[in-house]
């Protein structure tokens, strides 16, 4: 397919500049949507780090803060590359472009090879909620509750971070082929908006998950 079939806006708009525009205001209302819903799970943990602060603070000490933080400079150096993949899509620079998109694929799945230690371990320790938890203490059964938000809260992520790099594979093999240039670039800078609000999802769990009470 030439790439010129990339450039040509869809017959509803009348412009290519129309079509970016509503692609940009469908992902932002997309992201939205998605705030809202990492918000409730956000709200869920509030009340429950208020209501049991002691269980929570206990629990959130068998969380390795080491492998959390270094997901945390991965993930900010994924959100760089990605940024640098948006730049070289918007000046038309096809290698550039490609080479930072694999970049930020491969901190992708050094975040997720990091979680995914982190979930052995806590299956190694019986820190898993359900009927082999092991807790000790008097706060074992509100320090399941933790853990319960624990999973959901970081498999969500992992799950969002999952998807964000089978985008970007296909992503880079177009960029490969030359689909991205200065005139057309909206998938990349729309893909871009997404891996930054899954970042950001993360800089805001990990303190709330990991540094309870580290002070």
């Amino acid at each position: 397919m030439s790439d010129h079939a990339y450039h040509a806006y869809a017959h509803q708009f009348d412009s290519a500049e129309q079509q970016h525009g509503a692609s940009q205001l469908g992902m932002w209302v997309f992201i939205a949507q998605e705030i809202l819903f990492f918000g409730g799970l956000f709200v869920v943990y509030t009340v429950y780090r208020f209501t049991y602060p002691a269980a929570f603070a206990q629990a959130s000490h068998h969380l390795d803060v080491t492998l959390g933080a270094i997901n945390t400079a991965v993930l900010i150096g994924s959100s760089l590359t990605m940024a640098l993949a948006v730049h070289a899509a918007q000046l038309g620079y096809r290698r550039t472009q490609a080479l930072f998109l694999v970049l930020t694929i491969v901190l992708g799945s050094v975040f997720l090879g990091i979680k995914t230690i982190e979930y052995g371990h806590k299956f190694h320790e019986h820190l898993v909620p359900g009927p082999s938890f092991l807790f000790s203490g008097a706060e074992a059964r509100h320090a399941q509750i933790f853990f319960s938000l624990y999973f959901v809260m970081t498999g969500l992520h992992a799950l969002h971070m999952i998807i964000g790099i089978v985008i970007l594979a296909v992503l880079t093999v177009m960029a490969w082929r030359g689909s991205f240039d200065r005139a057309y670039y909206s998938p990349v800078e729309l893909t871009g908006l997404y891996w930054h609000f899954v970042d950001i999802i993360w800089i805001f769990l990990f303190p709330l998950l990991y540094l309870i009470e580290r002070h």
